[in-house]
């Protein structure tokens, strides 16, 4: 069945109340359809709940603090970490009260740890992606942490498939010398397209071990060819980009994954509320037409999940709760085109 899931961020700042309402709109879909509920991440919460924050919170004996260019690595755990791991710990309690008798798909994500070290500094005031044995030490404690946050949630929500997403936004600078230095002026080196792929693989793995049903790696907004190679290069179970970011040959270089069983992900271009609603199947077409252009068949369109996506935008976070229903309402109705066509 075709799946839909809202990856967020979500808005506002009542943690129960918008896990109330992503279960909701996603529990009841429509026949062929499969709603995959989040768990919530609510970055409006201040710093400490952005996604560098959290997924740093992770980290297994590796201590982060709020510093003037942003979170950086520090010796010891302080206030800033603790309240990061505090806003955390309010989200799996929302998922343990309404997910404690979910029986299907559940999504947690996180930042893949190519993004998390192009995001995170050293205390000498550079990046943690421009040291080779700070990146390793830092993949160790994200391999650690993400096995213990998998834990977690299966704790908190008992009866449910675990569906575990890594989010990558920045992996396109990291592999193409992008990243900029902490003078502003120079670039730091390309990183290694096999190295980059067997991290990510290690994550991966990490995952599956920890109780993941499925594991997902998530390029983001921006579909660099290099990033498309290196995702590839895993044994992910599925593959996430934005649908309206794939162009001309890139769905050439998706077909061959679709084909061997990848899952494909496809984050929904962003549909405002107007008059007469969404156009539902302007939005559907942006993947079912170039998935037929490209000799896919069209029974495939049932493997697919579609998700609201803001993937990539940073923390970009819509006004309300009320629009993100709204979003994720709209999701589901493409969802059902798809699964409609797949028929």
């Amino acid at each position: 069945m075709t799946g839909v899931t809202a990856l967020g961020p979500w808005p506002g700042h009542k943690v129960l109340k918008a896990q109330d309402v992503a279960f909701t709109e996603l529990a009841g879909t429509p026949a062929g359809v499969v709603g995959m509920p989040p768990v919530v991440h609510m970055p409006k919460r201040g710093p400490y709940a952005a996604s560098t924050a959290r997924t740093a919170a992770l980290l297994e004996g590796m201590a982060v603090e709020l510093g003037p260019r942003g979170w950086t690595l520090t010796e010891r755990p302080g206030p800033d970490l603790e309240r990061s791991a505090a806003l955390l710990r309010e989200d799996l309690d929302a998922l343990a009260v309404l997910g404690n008798v979910w029986a299907g798909p559940l999504v947690v994500t996180s930042r893949g740890p190519w993004s998390l070290a192009a995001a995170l500094w050293l205390a000498r005031e550079e990046r943690v992606l421009s040291d080779a044995g700070a990146v390793r030490a830092l993949v160790d404690a994200l391999a650690d942490g993400l096995d213990l946050l998998a834990r977690r949630v299966r704790e908190a929500a008992p009866h449910a498939e675990l569906v575990a997403v890594l989010r990558e936004p920045s992996l396109p600078d990291v592999l193409g010398g992008a990243v900029s230095a902490a003078s502003g002026h120079d670039r730091l080196p390309a990183v290694d397209r096999a190295a980059a792929a067997a991290v990510l693989e290690r994550m991966v793995g990490t995952l599956r071990s920890a109780g993941a049903a499925r594991v997902v790696v998530h390029g983001g907004a921006r579909l660099a060819t290099r990033s498309l190679d290196v995702l590839a290069a895993t044994s992910a179970d599925g593959l996430g980009v934005a649908a309206a970011g794939v162009r001309g040959s890139q769905w050439e270089k998706l077909a061959p994954l679709v084909e061997r069983g990848t899952q494909m992900w496809f984050g929904l271009p962003r549909e405002h509320p107007r008059k007469g609603g969404p156009d539902v199947p302007k939005i559907a077409r942006v993947i079912h037409r170039p998935w037929r252009d490209v000799g896919l068949p069209r029974a495939g369109l049932a493997d697919v999940v579609v998700h609201t996506d803001t993937s990539g935008a940073g923390d970009q976070v819509l006004g309300n709760l009320q629009a993100a229903a709204y979003e994720t309402r709209t999701a589901v109705r493409v969802a059902q085109v798809l699964a409609e066509r797949a028929h």
